[in-house]
């Protein structure tokens, strides 16, 4: 295993078992819900709104490490953007775990720490892990969240 993927297994596996903003919150703007019913993944993202900025994201749920970790990666980097700025970090993300993102955008200064998740393109049943906690918090940014769970399929 190079020293790079090394990392980034290790930055994984610390979100996973100390997440950060894991918990509820209070006075939350927005909450969704969503499920990845192939895996058994489940989480719920409150967001706090103050205008048009993300003052505060946290999850509850459970789920495997990738999902985890995903959501709490997701909680550190979107907090404190507006929502033009989420939603151009989500499309970024997304490119990154389905394999479409250019060479050229694939750089810590455009993707910061989620950059770890560079090598789930090579795994299309972990794409649905990583991606969930970010088609819930745009759910939950949207009209205050959805009436059904957010589903990966």
């Amino acid at each position: 295993m190079s020293d790079l993927q090394e990392l980034y297994q290790s930055v994984i596996l610390d979100h996973n078992r100390k997440p950060r903003n894991f918990g509820p919150l209070d006075e939350a703007s927005g909450t969704a819900e969503g499920k990845n019913p192939l895996c058994g993944d489940q989480v719920e993202v409150a967001v706090k709104l103050d205008g048009d900025v993300l003052s505060a994201v946290k999850f509850t749920g459970s789920g495997c490490a990738i999902s985890k970790a995903s959501a709490s990666l997701m909680t550190t980097a979107v907090t404190g953007k507006s929502r033009a700025e989420v939603e151009a970090l989500f499309d970024k993300f997304h490119a990154l775990v389905t394999g479409r993102a250019a060479e050229a955008d694939i750089t810590k200064e455009a993707l910061g720490q989620l950059i770890v998740f560079s090598s789930v393109s090579r795994f299309p049943i972990r794409v649905k892990c990583a991606s969930l906690a970010w088609h819930t918090l745009r759910a939950a940014l949207e009209d205050g969240g959805a009436d059904a769970p957010v589903s990966t399929e």
